[in-house]
């Protein structure tokens, strides 16, 4: 994998400095320690490389008190609001987290009565499925919390599943649709040039996992699509065997993140997610897909059966195909769904 540079919030310099330190000499108790082989190092500070990538600006919350943001070590990227008497709360597969700032201001500017008071979560489709089973009990780390949704958001099959599996309360409201790329870091020093070139020798990859996110199976479609079960195979059997591909929990969050980091030299994820990182400065580039190998997918929600706030989700319901919801998700690639 080579050699990883430790990478973190320049804030805290001095007091990581010491630590490393500690760490590249250490006592006699741990001399023995059979755990961690590596080396030590200072750490070189980056902290806009690792998330929350939007500094807070996906908060809603009013007061947010003391903060304690450390990346690597202290941070909940996917979780965004306050949990105090939430009015709305909204489970939303990931793969629009980043539009959901800008979603959520223009809400609450339609919607005044509940600014400040919207509770969301942007992890994969599927847990927030397994979540909503588990009454919205979620741990992350060392803190547990319920949060039951009001409403969920994922691909239009799925919503259409659990409405006729009475998780979900019809009808299902489609949106926008997005389609796949091939992210790489910026340069492209791999010289990818497309789906094909993601099978051959010494080409590192880091994709999502079909056991947790929804992607991988229109993935998975358009890799046979290019190169026949042989690719497929090659990619997601073959790769994850040799350790040439690395599976993700959570691609976009993920994927970008191990491309900075020199970890793979591609990935595939959807177009809109490498819009965004180019968008924010990151070195991230991607690699079109040409309509004849790519797979569209079409988002939409519904109401979970149940919702504590019935009124607040039909009113995001109706907001999230509206003309001002619509011209956001433009902005990052997104088309809308006719």
């Amino acid at each position: 994998m080579g050699k990883l540079k430790h990478i973190f919030l320049s804030t805290a310099l001095s007091l990581a400095v010491g630590v490393a330190t500690s760490l590249a000499t250490p006592s006699t108790a741990f001399a023995n320690d059979a755990g961690w082989n590596g080396t030590a190092e200072a750490p070189r500070y980056q902290g806009d490389i690792f998330p929350p990538w939007q500094h807070g600006q996906n908060n809603d919350a009013k007061t947010k008190g003391f903060v304690l943001t450390v990346p690597e070590v202290d941070s909940m990227a996917d979780f965004h609001g306050s949990l105090t008497d939430p009015a709305l709360v909204l489970y939303v597969g990931g793969n629009y987290y980043f539009a959901m700032a800008p979603l959520v201001q223009a809400f609450e500017k339609a919607h005044p009565e509940y600014a400040g008071h919207i509770f969301y979560i942007t992890i994969p489709p599927g847990m927030l499925v397994a979540a909503i089973k588990n009454g919205g009990t979620f741990t992350s780390g060392n803190m547990t919390f319920t949060v039951p949704a009001d409403a969920y958001f994922a691909g239009l099959k799925k919503i259409k599943a659990l409405i006729a599996d009475g998780t979900l309360t019809g009808p299902a409201v489609p949106y926008v649709t997005n389609d796949l790329t091939i992210m790489v870091p910026k340069g492209n020093p791999a010289h990818i040039t497309g789906l094909r070139d993601l099978g051959k020798p010494g080409i590192r990859l880091v994709m999502p996992n079909p056991a947790y996110e929804g992607i991988a199976r229109q993935i998975e479609a358009s890799l046979i699509k290019c190169g026949g079960a042989a690719l497929e195979k090659k990619v997601y059997d073959t790769g994850v065997k040799n350790g040439s591909t690395i599976l993700t929990h959570i691609h976009h969050r993920q994927t970008p993140l191990f491309l900075m980091q020199g970890l793979a030299d591609a990935g595939v994820t959807w177009k809109s997610e490498a819009i965004f990182q180019e968008q924010i400065g990151h070195p991230i580039q991607d690699v079109p897909i040409p309509a004849k190998y790519n797979t569209t997918a079409i988002y939409a929600g519904a109401m979970v059966k149940g919702a504590m706030h019935p009124k607040a989700a039909q009113a995001w319901l109706e907001f999230i195909r509206s003309p001002t919801a619509l011209k956001i998700f433009e902005h990052y690639g997104f088309k809308p769904y006719h």
